[in-house]
């Protein structure tokens, strides 16, 4: 009998997963099903009008991405928001403006693309009709679910560093206060029943009309008339150019393993670019997470920020230099300077908070059939077109309002992000899924999930778990569990460090390993998920 497992950040979502697998949907419909019950159990890390990607390995043959990156409207003009720059985030994945209308309202938001790609990958590959996935949604929508922790510890984020407080975007527009208050401006608590029977109704519309509705008839309709009235740039135009990109698998090999991870705009590339560096390296021989592993592992991370900043990009916009930065040579070359002792500069405008928020979902059956699949609202944009229910993006946040660089405002332009849902091969047989939310972070705990289990020997669960840094700019962020000694020889050969309050922190990193027909799968404690099997 074929076994499936299901691993995320959601209990409710890895339960309808399983659900779907017992009743004898395949992986996809599992991945699917329980991605839409993510958008409703945790609202303002992922929803129907988000962007994310897709990375779908099945036992046929079958291997892609499906790309759904959403994009900058076409209102968009490249210095429209130049005057109003006030600082850039620490690990250069989103800028400071005045207002903070990057961020929050109704200027924020990019192009909705996830109800359009969960529909065409569910089409292509799956057993379910839309309909039938939006079924566990739905109940969740009308009968509620118990506010977690997670979800109201990002409510009540305070501000940071120029960052906005997340009470400002779940309040200021009434119609999102109505859902997630019990007055118009007191947040539901934890453990509180949180209902939202717009959004159901809506989910029930499209389950009707199909996903049509949403980008030419009523519901694009009613979307393109609330951006007009409240100074929006999305447009019935803008809807209606909504396309996903699919594309083949990004390949590098690593110690005998074939990696496959997703091509610009996501992260993959970052990726390939570090795991090829370290490649020249004994990591294990170091010891895991010892001075010169985590030295040496930092500098791979922080070329690879490096090469993000200035020379990656949405590929329909920018001319990425592929063949150099994926060339052995390239490697060499940047190896012997990590062995000389140089140190990558990672220039920043100046100091400002990162966002690190989004989803993840990972499902695979001992057949060999798996997804991973990263979904985000960026961090959310506190706006939701009255009775509707569900909330828009904000990720024109993550472009570059300075003109001609690579991350600039353009119209129609995706933003080039960390999502970086990855398959480890070996002997050309799916060994290990990974994928993760939390900003940029996400590139760096995807690759220290792939190191710990090649380089170490661990499993899925020991992967997620072990003690990780994160390395976006010149400073080396620690988490709690790394030792104080360690610490202190990296700042003695020159590091400046962060240790943070936190034995677990950013990205919250999930995995499934497949080994000898058997499935182990890995939560990161640092989330309210877990990974479990039918």
């Amino acid at each position: 009998m074929t076994k499936g497992m299901v691993s995320a950040p959601q209990p409710e979502a890895v339960e309808a997963g399983l659900d779907i697998l017992r009743s004898g949907g395949n992986v996809v419909d599992a991945a699917i099903g329980a991605a839409l019950v993510q958008t409703v159990v945790d609202p303002q890390m992922c929803g129907i009008a988000g962007f994310g990607s897709c990375h779908v390995h099945l036992a046929d043959g079958t291997h892609t991405l499906i790309d759904f990156h959403g994009r900058a409207p076409l209102a968009t003009r490249p210095d429209m928001w130049e005057h109003l720059i006030e600082g850039e985030c620490d690990d250069g994945f989103g800028f400071l403006l005045k207002g903070q209308v990057n961020e929050v309202g109704y200027q924020c938001m990019t192009t909705p693309m996830t109800i359009k790609a969960f529909d065409e990958v569910l089409g292509r590959f799956g057993t379910h009709t839309l309909a039938q996935a939006l079924d566990p949604a739905i109940a969740y929508c009308e009968d509620g679910f118990a506010v977690r922790p997670h979800v109201w510890n990002f409510w009540n984020t305070p501000e940071v560093a120029g960052r906005m407080a997340r009470y400002r975007g779940m309040t200021e527009d009434p119609s999102v206060a109505k859902i997630y208050t019990s007055d118009g401006k007191t947040l539901l608590g934890i453990g509180d029943i949180l209902r939202n029977p717009d959004m159901g109704r809506t989910y029930r519309r499209i389950a009707e009309k199909g996903v049509e509705d949403f980008y030419h008839g009523e519901i694009a309709r009613r979307i393109a008339d609330d951006m007009a009235a409240n100074g929006g740039l999305i447009t019935l135009d803008d809807l209606a150019a909504c396309q996903t990109v699919e594309t083949e698998p990004l390949w590098i090999t690593y110690r005998g393993h074939r990696v496959a991870t997703n091509q610009p705009p996501g992260g993959g590339l970052v990726i390939a670019v570090m795991l090829n560096i370290l490649q020249q390296f004994d990591l294990a021989g170091m010891g895991h997470n010892s001075p010169d592993y985590i030295a040496t592992v930092s500098e791979a991370m922080k070329i690879a920020t490096f090469e993000k900043d200035t020379r990656m990009g949405d590929p329909a916009f920018v001319e990425i230099p592929f063949d150099e930065l994926l060339s052995e040579d390239y490697a060499k070359a940047c190896a012997e300077r990590i062995r000389r002792g140089e140190k990558q500069d990672v220039p920043r405008l100046n100091s400002g908070a990162d966002p690190k928020e989004t989803t993840h979902i990972c499902v695979a059956d001992t057949e060999g059939n798996c997804v991973t699949m990263t979904h985000s609202l960026g961090s959310s944009g506190g706006v939701i077109t009255e009775g509707l229910g569900f909330m828009y993006n904000n990720c024109m946040m993550v472009f570059d309002p300075r003109p001609g660089n690579a991350g600039s405002l353009a119209p129609g332009k995706a933003r080039f992000t960390a999502l970086s849902p990855t398959i480890v091969f070996r002997d050309d047989k799916p060994f290990l899924l990974v994928g993760a939310p939390g900003g940029t972070t996400i590139t760096m705990g995807n690759l220290q999930a792939i190191l710990n289990v090649i380089d170490f020997g661990m499993d899925a669960q020991q992967a997620v778990f072990a003690p990780r840094f994160t390395t976006t700019s010149n400073t080396i962020e620690l988490t709690n569990r790394i030792l104080r000694s360690t610490e202190r020889e990296l700042q003695r050969r020159g590091y400046p460090t962060m240790r943070h309050p936190y034995s677990y922190m950013m990205p919250i990193v999930h995995a499934i390993r497949l080994v000898d027909g058997k499935l182990d799968g890995g939560a990161d404690p640092s989330g309210d998920g877990m990974a479990m099997a039918t």
